[in-house]
């Protein structure tokens, strides 16, 4: 494949493949826990991290993941301690965060809109090698986090009190979970865009759990789904020289609704044999599942 002969597109090929990966690793637990805009929130604040990276001439990868990973300790503070104004706090930090971007970007020395143009909806091919270590390294971490803890992080995602009562330290995986959402949306930046990461993160476990119906099943199809269109995003933007973030999530949506078609007869056709064996009067067919606790339904 001539692709593969541009070193650009290399790496740009190897960064896709990361965040397709660790996008929906971590956005299965957000969206167990019902926070899935909480990649967009954070990528508002990870915009002040670039522009200061720029600023202090240092790189905009590590220093728009300190800035996150600090928003997003914040953004759980607040969710524990905010209660009534908990929202207009929230508020305030993802637009000033945002705000901040834009001002420090253009202080810098030879700064300008183009360049958070590339942060804000991707520009794979000014991936550097030092943006793919950077990757890398982080992808690594995010990879550990999600699979080395998975049980623990989805019996918190599924029930606080439940974990809170087994034992696990609750608000300490909490933030874990807030940190390692940082990560990813630093990682992802370079591929997406800030704008558009939360997208990746949610949409292919949106589309995962169309078809499937155990935690594990849905990790495995959502991670799937995430390298199929990072990947083929990236082609396509190389081919038809179209804006890789932006064709990245529209692929991802077009899935979202391709397994969503596919899911409503398969799902009508379990309905009707569960009917038609309840008319039979088939006990192992109309049998209820036993509920099972947290640690079972990881199935791994």
């Amino acid at each position: 494949m001539d692709i593969l002969d541009y070193a650009f597109m290399q790496r740009a090929l190897l960064a896709a493949v990361l965040v397709g990966v660790i996008a929906p690793s971590v956005g299965v637990y957000l969206v167990q826990r019902r926070q899935a805009l909480m990649g967009d929130g954070i990528g508002h604040v990870a915009m002040t991290g670039v522009g200061l990276g720029f600023l202090l001439s240092t790189s905009p990868v590590w220093m728009a993941t300190a800035v996150s990973v600090l928003g997003a300790v914040l953004m759980e503070l607040i969710r524990w301690y905010g209660k009534t104004r908990g929202d207009i706090a929230l508020a305030m930090l993802f637009y000033g965060g945002m705000a901040g971007g834009v001002m420090f970007i253009n202080l810098a020395p030879g700064g300008s809109n183009a360049n958070l143009t590339s942060y804000l909806f991707g520009s794979l091919s000014t991936v550097s090698e030092s943006d793919v270590t950077a990757i890398s390294l982080l992808a690594a971490f995010v990879m550990a986090v999600t699979l080395g803890l998975r049980r623990q992080l989805f019996a918190v995602s599924q029930d606080e009190e439940f974990a809170r009562v087994t034992g696990l330290p609750v608000r300490a995986l909490n933030l874990l979970t807030a940190v390692t959402a940082a990560v990813t949306v630093t990682v992802a930046m370079r591929v997406v865009g800030l704008l558009l990461v939360s997208a990746l993160m949610v949409v292919p476990v949106a589309a995962a759990q169309q078809l499937t119906r155990s935690f594990a099943a849905t990790f495995a199809v959502a991670v799937a789904i995430g390298v199929s269109v990072t990947i083929g995003g990236t082609v396509t933007s190389f081919y038809q020289d179209v804006p890789p973030g932006s064709t990245i999530v529209l692929l991802t949506i077009g899935a979202f609704i391709a397994l969503t078609a596919l899911a409503s007869p398969l799902a009508r056709r379990r309905a009707r044999a569960l009917a038609a064996a309840q008319a039979a009067g088939d006990p192992a067919e109309c049998a209820i599942p036993a509920t099972r606790g947290p640690e079972s339904t990881v199935g791994v």
